[in-house]
């Protein structure tokens, strides 16, 4: 049996990628995704349309969304899958997180000013198709624009990461709030890019504990951030939690992602995949 070419992580303008949702769904489409999901950060405004074109171009659809929580003071995403778009209780907390990222980013302009770098609250929302879901790409963006770094990863690594002048604290949604919300809604929460939390083995697993008892059911374990050996570790840890494993490119555009769109490498063959719990 071919493998499902699935890809459950990815943005358009909604939030902070590059392309509309209806460029996004074609060109998912173009590279032979099979089962997608748009994943915007705390907003579900793309959804209606990525699924119109995505079954206008042959390919199944499934809602999706990417939550920014806080665990222990670490910055963590949770994506949900399948939920209903229209559950008061989920479209209310996304509500106040969009609200929190607005005041997060006037205070984000506020430090890079404070650093002799000013206007970068208004630049930043020039490239911001959402204002409500403003965010640190969109900073970035505009700092390269005017020659503050050659790229966005530079922006980030010198301004905009925990430590850095641009960067600015922000109480995101908890744990149990992002499970409590996509679970109530009939979704399912995965953990988002596990491999890229400055964790150590011990917290990971504590976290993943707490994830579990919440009622989280799965890990991304094939994603375009992670590596050959992120791809073993996370597979061990999505056997050991009895989790079924995500695949995701968190494609943001072409110019700015680890992976287009439906190219990631194929999930190990003895884990089960997410998409199994919602098609």
């Amino acid at each position: 049996m071919t493998p499902v070419n699935f890809d459950f992580h990815c943005h358009s303008t909604v939030s902070d990628g590059l392309l509309p949702p209806h460029e996004v769904a074609k060109r998912a489409a173009a590279n032979g995704v099979d089962l997608w999901a748009l994943t915007d950060h705390d907003d579900l405004g793309g959804l209606a349309e990525a699924r119109t074109v995505a079954e206008e171009c042959g390919m199944a659809f499934v809602n999706g969304v990417e939550i920014s929580i806080e665990w222990q003071g670490v910055p963590i995403h949770i994506v949900g899958l399948g939920f209903d778009a229209a559950h008061p209780g989920l479209k209310n907390g996304l509500e106040e997180l969009r609200v929190g990222r607005i005041e997060r980013a006037k205070r984000m302009g506020e430090a890079l000013a404070a650093i002799n770098i000013p206007g970068v609250y208004e630049g930043a929302l020039c490239y911001a198709t959402n204002p409500s879901l403003i965010s640190r790409a969109h900073f970035a963006r505009y700092m390269v624009s005017i020659g503050i770094a050659r790229d966005v990863p530079g922006v980030f690594q010198h301004y905009l990461t925990p430590g850095k002048p641009g960067y600015v604290d922000h109480r995101w949604a908890t744990l149990a709030d992002a499970i409590g919300w996509i679970n109530a809604a009939g979704g399912v929460a995965v953990v988002a890019h596990p491999g890229r939390y400055k964790m150590s083995g011990g917290d990971m697993r504590k976290f993943l504990d707490a994830f579990k008892e919440l009622g989280g059911q799965g890990i991304e374990v094939t994603c375009g951030s992670h590596s050959p050996d992120h791809v073993m570790h996370f597979a061990r840890l999505v056997r050991h939690y009895a989790f079924h494993a995500s695949r995701g490119s968190d494609f943001h555009g072409p110019a700015e992602s680890y992976v287009d769109l439906g190219k990631l490498p194929q999930l190990p063959e003895d884990l089960k995949p997410v998409w199994r719990l919602i098609c």
